[in-house]
Order: structure tokens, then C-alpha cells, then sequence
């Protein structure tokens, strides 16, 4: 898939977002293993630890419907120089792989990438779960 056509499904979904308190909106498009796109915007809650970032949003849309395995995430916001995922995020996304690229999309249409495990190294995963 033509990365700018995911960034272009972000920049889509951030017009969704609700951010009634910072104004901040961003969007994401998650691509999977199969071509599949999922989307999600941030969720600003009056309770802000009640929120939810655009990424998290589109990866529980897509485990929600039984996807598992993902290829690529694209990051558009209205910030100039480009929305990289937060630590939780990373987190996130960093559970299903250390390859998944990020795609960081910036205002002027330029756009930079990065593996997940470049944004997050030495990130907790299942292998470091006692069993």
C-alpha cells in the first residue's frame, strides 16, 4: 500500500476526533497483514486520564474485529511538524511486533517512517512475562 494513501485515511479520521479541551486532533490509519485499514481519533475526556489516543483507538478496532497482525500505522495531526504515538501507544503497538512501521505524517505533506522498535527499544513484551 501507498503510504500517503494511509496518511490520507488519518488525516480522514483526525476530522473525527473530539478534542474539546486541548483542540489537539489526530487521526490514525492501521493497515494489516491482509490490506485491511482500521481508523481511530483521540477521544478527550473531561477526566483526562479517560481519554484515548487516536493509534489505541484504531488498533481496538481492529482486535475487536479478530485482527492480530499488522503491517504499517499512519499519524496525522494538526501539529506542524508531525505526531509521533505516546509511550502507551508505542506500548501498544509495540505488542504485536516489532516491525510495524509508523508513519508520521507531517503538515506541510511530507512524511517520515520509523519501525515501532526504533520508537520503543527495549520494549516490555511477552517474552519478559515470567511463566
Amino acid at each position: 500500500m501507498d503510504y500517503r494513501e494511509l496518511l490520507k485515511k488519518a488525516k480522514d479520521a483526525k476530522e473525527n476526533a473530539y478534542a474539546p479541551y486541548s483542540g489537539f486532533r489526530v487521526g490514525a490509519a492501521l493497515l494489516t497483514a491482509e490490506g485491511r485499514i482500521y481508523t481511530g481519533c483521540n477521544v478527550e475526556n473531561a477526566s483526562y486520564g479517560a481519554a484515548i489516543c487516536a493509534e489505541r483507538a484504531a488498533i481496538s478496532c481492529a482486535v475487536s474485529r479478530g485482527e492480530r497482525r499488522f503491517e504499517a500505522i499512519a499519524i496525522e495531526s494538526n501539529g506542524e511538524g508531525g505526531t509521533f504515538p505516546c509511550g502507551i501507544c508505542r506500548q501498544v503497538i509495540a505488542e504485536f511486533g516489532p516491525d510495524i512501521k509508523v508513519i508520521v505524517g507531517k503538515a506541510d505533506g511530507d512524511f517520515r517512517i520509523y519501525e515501532i522498535r526504533d520508537l520503543i527499544p527495549h520494549a516490555f513484551t511477552a517474552a519478559d512475562i515470567i511463566k
